[in-house]
């Protein structure tokens, strides 16, 4: 007799994971394998991707790295192309690669804010048509947002805020259009404060600044965000879609 526990395995899926060279990208990837999944891997950073390959292939599960520049739609089919050659399917999109920015508005230039759309909501969307186009019914898109979508953390983040808003209204959209019509289910998640390679910098400097608004008490880690993806990948989440999910330590509810 199966478990519940069983909802959360994804053995014998393939799943597509941008974003996999650091931080939330590695920590989900390796998430993903435990859980059973075969996993292919995008990013720019070549020689970083290769390192989160291993670890999946440590974990005794498939893997296969494709360096990949996701504000480019060609290179986001070709992702995708390579993924259903190397792993034979695909299951399972985790739209995690991102770039974050802090400009004033009266100083960011068109090509500044156009960069960020580019990557963390054009990318996202070229990600998900190519592997819908690849999924069956059953198929899962998580998509990485950021609490900056639904509030101010005190930074000039106009384009990143803008990207992440956009995101949730992608993220609606397509489970609008694909769950009934397709049975792929489109989910987000919004994490909050969490020390990663791309936040490193601000995090030394005003972190503190965001610990009493936090009612966690502390930042979240990798880990904690990795598992909640997992949730919305697996059948566990199999009645969830078009919904945003907030990791943050209760930091917006104050």
């Amino acid at each position: 007799m199966s478990s519940v526990l069983d909802l959360f395995r994804l053995d014998g899926k393939v799943a597509i994971v941008t974003g996999a060279s650091s931080g939330f990208g590695v920590a989900i990837a390796e998430a993903l394998a435990q859980a059973g999944a075969e996993v292919a891997l995008g990013a720019r950073r070549a020689d970083l991707l290769a390192q989160t390959r291993d670890k999946v292939l440590a974990s005794g599960r498939r893997a296969v790295a494709v360096p990949t520049d996701v504000s480019d739609p060609a290179a986001c089919q070709a992702f995708v192309d390579v993924a259903l050659a190397e792993l034979g399917r695909v299951d399972v999109l985790i739209n995690n690669a991102g770039v974050g920015a802090a400009v004033p508005a009266l100083r960011e230039s068109p090509e500044e804010f156009q960069a960020v759309l580019d990557v963390n909501l054009s990318g996202p969307y070229w990600m998900a048509q190519s592997a819908a186009r690849a999924m069956t019914a059953g198929g899962a898109i998580v998509n990485v947002s950021s609490i900056a979508a639904i509030g101010s953390l005190g930074l000039p983040q106009a384009a990143y805020s803008a990207s992440k808003a956009g995101l949730i209204g992608l993220t609606r959209d397509l489970a609008q259009q694909w769950t009934g019509r397709r049975g792929i289910r489109v989910n987000a998640v919004l994490p909050g404060i969490f020390e990663t390679e791309m936040t490193s910098a601000w995090f030394a400097e005003k972190f503190d600044e965001q610990l009493p608004r936090i009612p966690a008490g502390r930042g979240g880690t990798p880990a904690e965000l990795a598992a909640t993806v997992l949730f919305l990948a697996s059948d566990a989440a199999s009645y969830i879609t078009g919904q945003t999910l907030v990791v943050d330590g209760g930091r917006t509810i104050l």
